[in-house]
């Protein structure tokens, strides 16, 4: 794949992960080669901690931080050697940038988990956020103030082989640990879980599996894999994050929600983009079909994680989340 085609491909996640899209545009002209992307994207992620910096305000410093954290956090998108640094310092900027403008947001870590706790400390609801293939807490921050704004308690984190721990665990196939463990560290009595992309399996999966877990929302997630039909980078990042081939094709023959489904009791909210192209990702209207309670939100223009349509999604997953955790009606 041409560096042009990468950069296509990545815009509307980069668009949607917050970055300005005429500086992404500039900094992806300059490329000649997808092995420039990485060095790229860390460079801008410095410029902006260098404006932090020199900011003139604590909320422009913050700002700056959090920016700079968007920017390290795609610089992992393309293999190069130097991606776990790239997570780090993704993962610094934002604990910079939320000890800056969020003096009450907690860094909470465990067995196979880290992130940060955001929000009142007698929110109504917790959510916890999971990540993807390669995604990570950084990615989705817009999400996070959303569910913010619905006076949640929000937990972004990255889980076994992603964000900051991809350097130093791989994926677990059984999230519902993790989810587990989490809510016991957090010290909740019940939580709401949104997954993105093949988070969005972890999130159902755990839904099925965790009776703590009393609101859900995915946003394309896959019900099934098919090892097969997955495009050749795909698997890459599989093997790379699984700890290598043999261990990645075992652990998509497990990607499959058709038993658990129906053992899914919280409220669902299923959301896919009929434009993703993504294939061997099977559509999740089967995911919701099968849950009890689930409900399914097609966008017919969008893509995958729709981040070119925001607006057609976004609300509506915060408040059934809020809605359902709170007690109230949408």
């Amino acid at each position: 794949m041409s560096v042009t085609e990468f950069a296509a491909a990545q815009w509307t996640r980069a668009i949607g992960a917050g970055v300005d899209p005429h500086e992404y545009q500039r900094v992806t002209d300059g490329l000649t080669s997808v092995t420039d992307w990485g060095p790229a994207f860390l460079r801008t992620g410095h410029s902006y901690l260098r404006r932090a910096k020199d900011a003139d305000s604590s909320r422009s410093t913050g700002e700056y931080l959090l920016m700079a954290a968007r920017w390290f956090h795609l610089a992992t998108l393309a293999p190069y050697e130097e991606a776990p640094r790239a997570a780090a310092e993704a993962d610094h900027a934002l604990s910079r940038a939320l000890t800056v403008l969020e003096p009450g947001a907690r860094r909470v870590s465990g067995e196979g988990f880290t992130g940060w706790l955001r929000g009142p400390s007698d929110a109504p609801g917790t959510v916890l956020v999971v990540p993807g293939l390669d995604s990570a807490k950084e990615e989705f921050l817009d999400l996070v103030s959303a569910l913010l704004d619905r006076g949640l308690a929000v937990f972004a984190l990255d889980g076994p082989g992603q964000g900051v721990l991809a350097a130093t665990t791989t994926f677990a196939p059984d999230y519902e640990r993790v989810v587990g463990r989490a809510i016991d560290v957090l010290g909740v009595a019940r939580v709401g879980l949104v997954g993105l992309s093949l988070g969005g399996y972890f999130a159902a999966r755990a839904a099925a599996l965790e009776p703590r877990v009393a609101a859900v929302a995915t946003v394309s997630g896959p019900f099934r894999l098919d090892w097969d039909e997955l495009p050749a980078p795909v698997r890459d990042i599989i093997a790379r994050r699984a700890g290598g081939a043999d261990a990645a094709q075992e652990f998509v023959r497990q990607v499959d929600l058709t038993a658990l489904a129906p053992r899914i009791a919280a409220p669902l909210l299923v959301v896919d983009g009929d434009q993703d192209v993504i294939p061997g990702v099977t559509n999740g209207r089967s995911l919701a079909r099968l849950a009890p309670h689930g409900t399914y939100l097609s966008v017919p223009h969008g893509d995958h994680l729709l981040g070119n349509a925001r607006s057609d999604w976004l609300p509506r997953l915060s408040d059934h989340i809020a809605h359902t955790l709170m007690g109230t009606q949408a």
